[in-house]
């Protein structure tokens, strides 16, 4: 492992975000439960430890209740909100419910001169967000900075390795949050910087032909950025032993199974492309529950990836392009959170196949995924591609799904995504896509009553999908759409635009 920022976490919603910020210092790092500190306080490669903040107060009986032995005192540690009342209360301090809870925009009143505010003058705005609040320093820390309403908003216990706040760096709202994690991190810890794409890739290809020698790996490719940059990796590292698999699931976007295939083939992958559209609408007739519709769409993909795996002798790996949110997920806190939809990914499928499983991708966020793929050369049309659900338009079409609905919504989806990127608004946007309503409205085109198919349009803006906002499309654009759609898509006599954000609407209807 290269030198890393240890994240230790209490169950923050901003958890992730100050990994996010750390990477962006070109800094690995890595979040791991705040009950596993205990696994690296011998570790040479940890330069520094940063404590998120939690739901919990320091009060409760059960709050989380972090072992920092073997790290802090040997390493430098960044304490955010929780983690700030946490090691305050240890410390001797007064750490109080707050008669009312401390949220939004603040502004630091005082900044005492010391090494974690270098370059950030009083007046900077932070963010708050807690119930506790740590009323006055105990003898063993130095007050560094302070609000009007705060009198801590942060200190240095005076062993000279350990800061705190009481506000969060980590989000946009703090000004200076992220020339603080600079100041952190590249100062105090002293990190060196090196975590970039072109160092992530030559470190890859060389652990991947270590650790997979000349043995196969079998892939599935989606066309999404993920599978795609997955694939380049091991075809760099292992060549012709890698056979990637990319199943047309009749539920793509129109003409999307024959191009994508192509620009595989130009990257030179060695890939076979199957036509199994009628095996899923099969697995799809009569379905309408949502989750129903997921879990047959992922039955019939490992049927059909299994039984194309096994035309293949002597595979002895399973290449996924599972990255780092899923596997932050994977190891929360309380565990994996409550079920809002079947994830799409090919869950189950290693078990069944009997392989061992390699996941180049796992210790990288989206964005950092991109940045990969652009190193290694990937088609800018893939590389650029919004997100699309594993489960295809099934899950845009909302009730059973019939080939003759997939038709209709592949030709209005069409028409909206061209007309983004031909008004230049493609890459503007996070995620897009027409959804075919179980509605049906009264229209009139010429002189004759017509009694047609509803259509809605979603574009959000988003930076990772976990939050997203509608997006504010030019009237001008969304009437020209909605005039081109019911003008040339047979069937469909009413358009309507989705403006809600998520939460609490998520990002696809199903």
């Amino acid at each position: 492992m290269p030198e890393s920022i240890l994240i230790l976490d209490h169950g923050s919603q901003y958890t992730q975000l100050i990994a996010r910020r750390v990477r962006e210092l070109n800094v690995y790092c890595e979040i791991h439960p705040f009950s596993k500190a205990q696994q690296f306080a011998d570790d040479p490669n940890i330069k520094g430890v940063i404590l998120s903040g939690s739901p919990s107060s320091v009060h409760e009986p059960n709050a989380p209740d972090t072992d920092l032995s073997g790290l802090q005192g040997r390493v430098p540690v960044l304490a955010v909100c929780y983690g700030a009342q946490l090691l305050a209360k240890r410390a001797g301090a007064p750490v109080e419910r707050s008669k009312v809870r401390e949220y939004g925009r603040a502004h630091l009143s005082t900044i005492s001169e010391n090494h974690l505010f270098d370059g950030i003058d009083a007046g900077t705005q932070v963010w708050m967000s807690h119930g506790d609040t740590i009323t006055a320093p105990s003898e063993a820390m130095e007050v560094i900075a302070s609000t009007d309403d705060v009198p801590v908003a942060a200190y240095r216990l005076l062993d000279g390795l350990t800061y705190a706040v009481q506000f969060h760096p980590e989000v946009y709202h703090t000004t200076d949050g992220l020339q603080l994690l600079h100041n952190f991190v590249l100062g105090i810890c002293n990190a060196s910087g090196d975590w970039t794409p072109h160092g992530f890739v030559e470190h890859t290809v060389e652990r991947l032909k270590q650790e997979l020698g000349n043995d196969k790996v079998v892939l599935a490719l989606s066309g999404g950025v993920d599978s795609s940059v997955a694939a380049l990796l091991l075809d760099r590292a292992i060549d012709e032993r890698l056979h990637c698999i990319f199943v047309d699931n009749g539920l793509l976007r129109k003409d999307e199974y024959a191009r994508v295939l192509e620009s595989y083939r130009h990257l030179g992958l060695n890939i076979t492309g199957v036509d199994a559209r009628s095996e899923f609408y099969a697995a799809l007739k009569g379905l309408e529950d949502p989750e129903e519709k997921r879990k047959a769409i992922g039955s019939t993909f490992i049927d059909v990836f299994d039984r194309e795996a096994h035309r293949i002798s002597d595979v002895k790996w399973l290449g996924q392009g599972t990255i780092y949110p899923d596997v932050i997920e994977s190891v929360s806190v309380n565990g994996p959170s409550v079920t809002i939809k079947s994830h799409h990914n090919v869950g189950g499928l290693p078990a069944r196949m009997k392989l061992k499983v390699v996941e180049p991708l796992r210790l990288l966020f989206k964005d950092e995924v991109r940045r990969v793929g652009r190193e290694l050369g990937l088609d800018p049309n893939i590389l650029g591609r919004h997100p699309f659900p594993g489960p295809g338009l099934a899950i845009r079409i909302l009730g059973e799904i019939t080939p003759e609905k997939v038709a209709l919504l592949q030709e209005v989806d069409h028409i909206f995504i061209q007309g983004l990127r031909d008004e230049g608004l493609y890459d503007q946007v996070w995620q897009a896509g027409a959804i075919l309503l179980p509605v049906r409205s009264v229209g009139v085109m010429g002189d004759e009553r017509t009694y047609e198919n509803a259509v809605a349009l979603r574009a959000v803006t988003s930076t990772d999908g976990m939050t997203a906002d509608w997006c504010h499309l030019p009237y001008e654009f969304l009437a020209r759409i909605s005039n081109s759609i019911i003008n040339r898509v047979r069937g469909v006599n009413r358009v309507v635009y989705d403006i809600s954000s998520k939460p609490p609407a998520t990002i696809e209807w199903e």
